[in-house]
């Protein structure tokens, strides 16, 4: 029998529908808060019906509030931790990680087995990505955001520690970032594509760094990155850029269809 996890966020609703263990189809859109009226509409997309599942698994904002069925099927409400951790690490292929979910905002899931707890986070996340690119750049488009940070250089818009100090510090090389859009206290306005790469560093680099000191806190080795902010390149290089700085080892990982996670998960779960 086939099982629908749908995963409610801030900004997109994922819906994945899963044969065993295996994703058969998927669709991210945008429904609003959780509701019969916004399962409908996920079942119309992918053009289901409810005598076809077995049962609907359902994580993320508000869907807590849902009723316990929808004709007749049964709805299974999973906490949104849980659900991430172990869609995180179902798609890794790991046993044991901290689940980096990057989403509209950003949650840290140390995932153990079948067992998951929300570590840390930090509001710094898509949203904030949106947000601030919204009111200076004119648009909250992510793929017009990730197009023009393509095309600019950070370097522009921070302070380096060159500039700071003179040099690097420790392992950190010159050009690492000192001051996240440091130059702009001082500096004429920057062109739209070196300002859309510096407020990706900045994000990407918030998240990096405190990955990697919640994964030690936690005493886990290995970080694994899932939601739909790992899909904009210019976020995965100013990720990469951060693990390259600090020498992490083993590598945190971004598995396929990491957007997805969460909504798998929650099937997951439901299965035991």
């Amino acid at each position: 029998m086939l099982r629908l996890g749908v995963d409610f966020g801030l900004t997109n609703t994922d819906a994945v529908l899963v044969e065993g263990q295996r994703i058969v189809a998927e669709k991210t859109l945008q429904t609003g808060p959780a509701s019969l009226e916004a399962l409908h509409q996920v079942l119309e997309t992918l053009g289901l019906k409810p005598a076809q599942l077995e049962l609907i698994a359902c994580t993320g904002g508000l869907s807590r509030r849902l009723p316990d069925d929808l004709e007749g099927l049964q709805l299974e409400k999973v906490g949104e931790a849980l659900a991430v951790g172990r869609g995180g690490l179902a798609l890794a292929g790991l046993s044991e990680a901290l689940v980096v979910s990057a989403g509209t905002g950003t949650a840290m899931i140390a995932a153990r087995g079948a067992t998951a707890q929300h570590f840390t986070g930090s509001a710094v996340g898509g949203g904030t990505l949106l947000g601030l690119s919204r009111l200076l750049l004119g648009t909250a488009d992510p793929l017009e955001v990730a197009r023009l940070a393509e095309k600019g250089d950070p370097g522009r818009v921070d302070a380096t520690l060159l500039d700071v100090i003179g040099g690097g510090i420790g392992h950190l090389p010159p050009d690492a970032t000192a001051v996240n859009l440091g130059r702009l206290v001082r500096e004429a306005p920057p062109r739209p594509e070196d300002l859309a790469a510096g407020l990706v560093t900045l994000v990407g680099q918030v998240i990096a760094v405190i990955s990697l000191n919640a994964a030690r806190a936690a005493g886990l080795s290995q970080i694994v990155l899932v939601g739909h902010l790992t899909d904009l390149a210019p976020v995965r290089a100013a990720l990469e850029r951060v693990w390259y700085f600090y020498r992490v080892e083993p590598r945190p990982l971004i598995p396929p269809k990491a957007g997805l996670a969460t909504a798998y998960g929650a099937v997951l779960c439901s299965l035991g």
